[in-house]
């Protein structure tokens, strides 16, 4: 497009901001599977009518039981005595608002998840005095001895076990309300950990997060009264129900649940912390219009809408990008494997019918490859309120990281893990159970985990993205990526000297072995996604440090300087980027020589390098083409969007955002987690912003792996505090606007023409 006719576009008037629209059901749900979720702060709910009953899931961020399992706070069931059985029903989803509208037996009931605070409010109105009858619901009333593979909602995993029982809550009635809690012992699975990972020596330094912690809260209203217990089964699991019901018929009337978490052996402490949120609750007038204000400003932020071909895929984002909103204020990040949403495990796979906590791949165990998925779209979403929870995840447990190090090899620098604890030791079954009495004490004696430590690194980039995009305070990460880097540099000199003489190679450059290329190229010699990480890392920290004035900068000049070349290799004739120098097997099914197009964008359809080496790498690499997929956390999608194949990016796109197998049409998976599966939209996220726009810095390319075909609006965000607005009709830019408009000479347009 001519510079002129781009001056002119600009000159348009603002794209109204895209308000998510409505998200409605007309008939009730058959099941837990066909829930809607609702959320805000760091509370999930998955709620849903069936037959006649409005019942919901409560999930809270850091709810971890002494087994590192994420528990539910419970569940609750709602039904209106005396319905209009004849009424119409629906339940909304109003995402402008982050509320729930659901019509019922001729009464409205309206739930809401405060956004600054972990309460949850239910009111229900009728044109007529009704009785309402509400029950809390617990499967954990009782000690519940874990059952053959349930191990796997934990960090025990395929632990056989016999003598893992989960202990009973604390639930206790009064006359309008119940107050509940699950109070983990002085003994966890922490302590399994470290005597597994030989660490007794060093434990009273370790920090341990999970003994004396309480997650509970209290479900309450005066114009309920407690009518006693009944005992029940949903589904597969046995449950005990505190029965509540009207004190009489009224036309308004409703209940408020609120929670806390605490770590404290002492348990007036908590009930202290608990009144404190209720009377918070109960004395803010303004908490509807705060939650209301925050989620529109949430949305104005950034919008993804498309028509036509493309309507149901930027649905799906919209949907998906709501999910994570519902983590903003979380003390631990928002899982991969399901976050706050998982429902009842039979309808994930049939076979595993388990308590509504169940989940595959842990509660607390961090599956890095997978879990920096879920937060990489939100650079582009301008979503950088949400990603803190993330780092400060990394940041608490670096002190256990970097005494690991030490305590195993006698070197500084953080040593993390691929399958991670929330206190940063890796998960002991995946360390090894039984490992040979010679075996290095600090690697995981796992085929597929060995030597495999890059995740760390690109947690580190997205913190130093966040202060190019948005000029983020990230002073407190700063020890994070520099004992980070530091692992690397100290570990692999480390390694050498075992070996040999000297510590670097000819070239005066680090020797990266042995290395993992992600959990499928293993014994690696200098692995490309472990290069390409490190000098993206470093390059980055530098600019960083110069943009801030900071002139402290020798050290990592000079670490920069000891890292290898990315390692290429040709095949029949054509140069590609090689998965490492060599490797010793292969064990997974990741494409880890395309990790310097994604995660770490040496390679773009917006950077300054040619793409003959990426490309030629995408389209004739044996083994990336074998594994191509849009299943779960593979991000081929990705990369054909970064390289502008636009044919495959629709078709991977298109596989990654349509609905998905539940009633609630992001609910993907389980992929190779859980259901919903976030590093499946994640992934399909990322690659629909790239389809959109690429940025290098200063560059900014429009529409590089677009089809002219599909109209679409949007407004995303780029380097230096900037935002694209757009929108593209019958393959005609009719509106753009970039903000603050010195940028606009930094686009460029690569919308094919019809």
């Amino acid at each position: 497009m001519k510079k002129i006719a781009l001056f002119a576009l600009l000159l348009w008037s603002v794209v109204a901001w895209a308000q998510p629209a409505d998200y409605v059901w007309t008939t009730e749900s058959k099941n837990s599977s066909e829930s809607m979720p609702l959320g805000g702060g760091d509370v999930g709910l998955n709620v849903w009518v069936e037959q006649g009953e409005l019942m919901f899931y409560i999930t809270r961020s850091g709810s971890y039981d002494e087994h590192n399992a994420l528990l539910k706070a419970g569940r609750v069931r709602l039904n209106i005595e005396g319905a209009d059985k004849q009424a119409p029903f629906s339940q909304t989803l109003r995402l402008t608002k982050s509320e729930m509208v659901v019509k019922m037996g001729g009464a409205q009931v309206l739930l809401w998840v405060d956004a600054f605070r972990p309460v949850i409010h239910v009111e229900v109105e009728s044109p007529r005095a009704v009785q309402c009858n509400v029950l809390y619901e617990s499967w954990r009333y009782e000690d519940r001895p874990y059952r053959k593979n349930e191990g796997r909602q934990s960090s025990h995993k395929w632990r056989k076990p016999t003598d893992l029982v989960t202990t009973a809550d604390v639930i206790s009635p009064d006359k309008h309300g119940v107050t509940f809690y699950h109070h983990n012992p002085a003994e966890t699975l922490f302590d399994r950990t470290v005597e597994v990972e030989g660490m007794n020596a060093v434990k009273d330094e370790l920090w341990n997060p999970l003994a004396h912690r309480i997650a509970g809260g209290r479900l309450w209203s005066e114009e309920l009264q407690y009518e006693g217990t009944t005992d029940g089964v949903y589904l597969s699991t046995n449950h005990r129900a505190w029965r509540f019901c009207s004190v009489k018929p009224m036309r308004r009337q409703g209940f408020t649940i609120a929670l806390h978490n605490d770590q404290t052996p002492d348990v007036k402490q908590w009930r202290e912390g608990l009144q404190r949120t209720i009377a918070e609750a109960t004395a803010t007038k303004t908490a509807k219009a705060d939650t209301e204000r925050w989620w529109e400003a949430f949305w104005q932020r950034s919008w993804i809408e498309g028509a036509g071909e493309c309507a149901e895929i930027t649905r799906n984002y919209t949907l998906f990008r709501y999910m994570l909103g519902c983590n903003r204020t979380g003390s631990d990040p928002t899982k991969f494997n399901g976050g706050l949403f998982t429902f009842d495990p039979e309808f994930v796979q049939p076979e595993q019918t388990f308590t509504p906590d169940f989940r595959n791949w842990g509660g607390g165990t961090m599956t890095a490859q997978n879990q920096r998925l879920v937060y990489w779209p939100m650079l582009r979403s301008g979503d950088f309120d949400l990603m803190p929870v993330e780092f400060d995840f990394y940041e608490r447990m670096r002190p256990n990281a970097e005494l690991r190090s030490r305590y195993y090899w006698g070197h500084e620098g953080a040593s993390f893990t691929e399958q991670i604890e929330l206190f940063g030791l890796p998960n002991y079954m995946e360390y090894g159970t039984k490992r040979p009495a010679s075996f290095d004490k600090g690697v995981e004696y796992n085929a597929w985990l060995e030597h495999c430590w890059d995740t760390v690194l690109e947690f580190c980039q997205m913190i130093l993205e966040t202060y190019r995009y948005d000029r983020a305070d990230i002073e407190r990460y700063k020890p994070l990526i520099e004992s980070s880097l530091r692992f690397f540099d100290e570990h692999y000199q480390y390694r050498a000297a075992q070996r040999g003489r000297n510590k670097l190679d000819g070239n005066g450059k680090l020797v990266l072995f042995p290395g993992s290329g992600c959990e499928t190229y293993k014994m690696t010699y200098n692995a490309s996604s472990t290069v390409a990480g490190l000098r993206t890392v470093l390059e980055s920290y530098l600019e960083v440090k110069k943009m801030q004035g900071d002139t402290a900068v020798a050290p990592w000049r000079a670490m920069l300087e000891r890292i290898p070349e990315i390692p290429h290799r040709v095949v029949d004739g054509r140069e590609m980027i090689a998965p490492a120098v060599v490797w010793e097997r292969i064990n997974n099914s990741e494409t880890p020589q395309l990790y310097p197009v994604f995660p770490w964008r040496i390679y773009s359809m917006a950077s300054n390098q040619p793409l003959d080496v990426a490309l030629n790498t995408y389209l004739y690499d044996t083994h990336a083409v074998a594994m191509r997929s849009s299943k779960g956390w593979k991000q081929d999608n990705i990369w054909a969007a970064l390289l502008g194949q636009t044919e495959d990016a629709v078709r991977l796109t298109r596989e990654k955002l349509s609905n998905g197998p539940h009633r609630f049409p992001a609910f993907w998976g389980p992929g190779f987690d859980w259901t919903p599966d976030h590093n499946w939209g994640g992934s399909g996220a990322i690659g629909l912003q790239e389809m959109l726009m690429q940025t290098d810095d200063e560059r900014i390319v429009l529409f590089p792996a677009w089809p002219a075909e599909w109209d679409v609006k949007f407004k995303l965000h780029a380097p230096h505090r900037t935002t694209v607005e757009c929108e593209l009709r019958g393959g005609e830019i009719v509106k753009l606007e970039v903000l603050p408009a010195s940028r606009a000479k930094d686009v460029k347009i690569l919308l094919p023409t019809k």
